[in-house]
């Protein structure tokens, strides 16, 4: 081969090797600064992520931000982008922080973040940019009318902070509710005390799940019934933890879950599957149509779901022949000290990923923000049963007016729906999260995990007992990798295994480097024959 043809075959692989490593993070970003302007005469394009339940809805509120924020800022074009699973929306993000085409805007959960800041400046600590006298919170030079620091309900701010920092906005928030067929615990002699707890729920469920000789249940009159059905079992787990005042992590990573208190729930829970009274999502399906048929007694779901739950539920999933009528009742949780009642906070939140031209990241932040405004905190959260996560738009006219017309009808006025988001806003004392870190989503995982197992074994006709459950920490820390603390994103550390994507660049970034080695090692051989 032409000596000259051949040096420019390996500048070549070496260019494309290269650019392939530099995908891969090796040319970390500087640190963000504020730009001490906006330029809006430049424009500017940015991507926003967002997860809606396929709630046309919400996606027309998203769509309708957009078109007020660009109207405001007409040189900045913002590119949606809709996922239907924020464990999807993670899985992308994790595969373009190693392409360096992460999105511009994105809501996801700070469990997620803590991840993606396992890159250097990939995500933007926001400390600086709430202080900003222009651009900040409630800043002088913003063209819409944003929510001052105080006014961002605290509880849910603090849920972004981290690692020193705060690297989101709190954009949307939730908690868990017991929805109760009330017609159905009264009819086994049951009344519904003021504070729910588990000796309560697990009871009636047992009650329920008696069936008279012919194979029917006397309490529906139909063949099927699982009386108790969690939607998420990591919440499950979590929240009678923390009601036990028993370990689960600290804030430095530690794991604390695998305790006696633990042990001690799953064997309960492995009870009450023997009865044939509790059951999963993950096992059963979606509590909201097992209970929407009159098959379900307690159905614990997010309040953000509560448009899918009840005999009127305007987004139910089941036939109209197969809905049943009865009283939905909305409440807390178990618990087991009524006293001092214990409910996790969750939902949505969203954060700001670093890019080379600051004005980028300033545009980002400036929308970001307006998701924060009235009309569209307000909107959202009459989709569904969240609740603003401002005091400014909590306090507004036109949402109280919203919650006052509870029942009115049976779409935006969802009695059900509304009694979710006031079931919030009248706990927020009583809300907790649990510490960011990471690995905290691969420790949520795991802690659901251990349920869904435990379930699934006795189901089989199982036994669950003192090896077991010795097998059972065993087989959950390897699965989820959580004796290695603060390891980099790899098999099961978070989500799940590293995006197909990801490993395909990455793979493919492997064997331009082999190509390399063979083609330096093949023109040596031949430069040694010829000598």
């Amino acid at each position: 081969m032409n000596r000259k043809y051949r040096w420019a075959g390996l500048a070549a692989i070496l260019t494309a090797g290269l650019g392939m490593a530099g995908c891969h993070g090796s040319r970390g970003l500087k640190p963000f600064s504020i730009p001490e302007e906006f330029d809006t005469s430049e424009n500017c394009e940015i991507t926003f992520w967002a997860k809606n339940d396929t709630n046309k809805t919400q996606t027309q509120i998203y769509r309708d931000a957009i078109d007020g924020f660009t109207s405001l800022y007409p040189n900045v074009t913002v590119n949606l982008r809709l996922y239907t699973d924020y464990g999807r929306i993670y899985n992308d993000v994790i595969t373009n922080i190693a392409t360096g085409t992460t999105p511009n805007v994105c809501i996801t959960y700070p469990d997620h973040i803590a991840t993606y800041l396992t890159g250097s400046n990939i995500v933007v600590p926001l400390d600086e940019l709430f202080g900003n006298p222009d651009y900040g919170l409630g800043g002088q030079k913003l063209l819409f009318d944003a929510p001052a620091s105080d006014e961002i309900i605290p509880q849910f701010l603090s849920e972004c902070s981290f690692q020193e920092h705060c690297y989101a906005l709190p954009f949307m928030r939730s908690t868990e509710a017991c929805y109760i067929n009330k017609d159905y615990v009264e009819a086994l002699g049951y009344t519904i005390p003021d504070t729910l707890t588990w000796d309560f729920v697990w009871e009636v469920s047992d009650a329920a799940a008696a069936k008279d000789e012919s194979g029917t249940y006397p309490v529906n009159g139909q063949k099927v019934m699982i009386p108790f059905i969690y939607k998420s079992t990591d919440n499950m787990m979590i929240q009678m933890l923390k009601q036990k005042n028993a370990g689960y992590s600290k804030a430095d990573g530690t794991i604390e879950i695998f305790n006696d208190t633990t042990a001690e729930l799953l064997y309960g829970i492995a009870e009450h599957v023997k009865k044939e009274a509790f059951s999963t999502f993950k096992i059963s399906s979606y509590p909201g149509n097992f209970f929407n048929a009159g098959q379900c007694l307690f159905a614990i779901d997010s309040t953000a779901g509560a448009s899918w739950i009840g005999s009127n539920a305007p987004l139910s999933d089941i036939s109209t022949e197969a809905l049943v009528d009865f009283e939905t009742v909305v409440m807390p949780i178990p618990q087991f000290d009524p006293e001092h009642p214990q409910m996790i906070s969750q939902g949505p939140s969203v954060c700001i990923f670093n890019k080379a031209d600051p004005q980028e990241v300033l545009a980002s932040w400036l929308f970001t923000q307006y998701l924060l405004t009235n009309e569209v905190q307000i909107a959202y959260a009459r989709t569904e049963g969240y609740v603003p996560v401002t005091k400014k738009a909590q306090e507004d006219p036109v949402y109280q007016d919203y919650l006052a017309q509870m029942g009115k009808d049976n779409d935006a006025y969802y009695d059900v729906k509304i009694k979710a988001s006031m079931l919030l806003l009248e706990n927020m004392a009583n809300t907790f999260v649990t510490p960011v870190f990471n690995g905290s989503a691969s420790l949520r995982d795991a802690a659901g995990q251990m349920i869904e197992n435990v379930a699934k074994s006795i189901r089989r006709g199982g036994t669950v007992d003192d090896a077991y459950m010795e097998k059972l920490f065993s087989d959950v820390t390897s699965l989820y990798r959580l004796d290695q603390k603060g390891a980099a994103v790899a098999g099961r550390t978070e989500l799940g295994r590293l995006p197909q994507t990801a490993v395909i660049l990455l793979a493919a970034l492997g064997i331009t480097w082999l190509g390399i080695i063979a083609y330096v090692s093949c023109g040596a051989i031949k430069k040694k024959k010829k000598s």
